[in-house]
C-alpha cells in the first residue's frame, strides 16, 4: 500500500479526483490538491485520471464478400469529472465494457459492405462506434472524446492477391498504350513514305 500523506491531509495531483470512503462507505470526491480527511475513519480508496486516455482494439470480422479484416479502432476517453462517482463504482473494467461494445458495432457493420466499400467506409465506421459508445458510456461516468479507424487489413494471402490483380490491370493497360503508340508510329511512317 502506498501512503500519499500524513494523518489526515491527502494530496491528489493534477487532473486526478479522489474517492473517500468513511469506514467502507463512499462519503465523497476530492480535487486535486491537499485534502483533509478524517483518518483513520476515512480514506482515499481510489483516484481517477481526468486525463484523455486511448483504448487501441483490434477486432477480426468477415466483409460482405467473405474476406477477413482486421480492424483497428483506437478510442479517445475519460472521466468526467462530475460523474466521477459513477466511473468508480459503477463499472469495474471500462477498457473491457469499451472492447466489448467496439466488437459489437464492428462486427454488425462491416459485414454489411464489401471491401473496396469498408475502406472508402473508415469515416462512418469510426463514427458508428462513437455514437454507440457516447450512449453507453456516459451512464458510467465516460465521455468518449474520438474514436478512429486507424487500420483496416484484410489476410496477407487476400492482400497479395489483389496486388498481383492491380499489377495485371496496369500491365494490360501498359501493354494498350504500347500498342496505340505503334499503331502511330507506323500510320506516321507510312505518312512519310507516301
Amino acid at each position: 500500500m502506498s501512503w500519499d500523506g500524513c494523518l489526515c491531509l491527502q494530496c491528489v495531483r493534477e487532473k486526478e479526483v479522489g474517492v473517500v470512503e468513511d469506514l467502507g462507505e463512499f462519503k465523497r470526491l476530492i480535487g486535486e490538491g491537499p485534502s483533509c480527511i478524517l483518518w483513520p475513519l476515512q480514506s482515499v480508496v481510489g483516484r481517477l485520471s481526468l486525463r484523455v486516455q486511448q483504448l487501441d482494439v483490434v477486432c477480426e470480422t468477415k466483409t460482405k464478400d467473405n474476406v477477413f479484416v482486421q480492424v483497428a479502432v483506437a478510442v479517445q476517453y475519460r472521466v468526467m469529472t462530475e460523474s466521477a462517482y459513477d466511473a468508480w463504482y459503477r463499472l469495474t473494467s471500462p477498457t473491457s465494457q469499451i472492447q466489448a461494445y467496439v466488437f459489437d458495432v464492428i462486427r454488425s457493420t462491416v459485414p454489411r459492405l464489401e471491401l473496396d466499400q469498408a475502406f472508402e467506409s473508415k469515416d462512418d465506421i469510426a463514427q458508428a462506434v462513437l455514437e454507440q459508445l457516447q450512449s453507453v458510456m456516459k451512464d458510467y461516468g465516460y465521455a468518449i472524446v474520438n474514436t478512429l479507424v486507424t487500420d483496416l487489413s484484410p489476410d496477407h494471402k487476400v492482400k497479395a492477391s489483389m496486388n498481383e490483380i492491380n499489377a495485371a490491370k496496369r500491365l494490360k493497360e501498359a501493354a494498350s498504350h504500347q500498342a496505340e503508340a505503334d499503331k502511330v508510329r507506323q500510320v506516321k511512317a507510312a505518312e512519310v513514305g507516301h
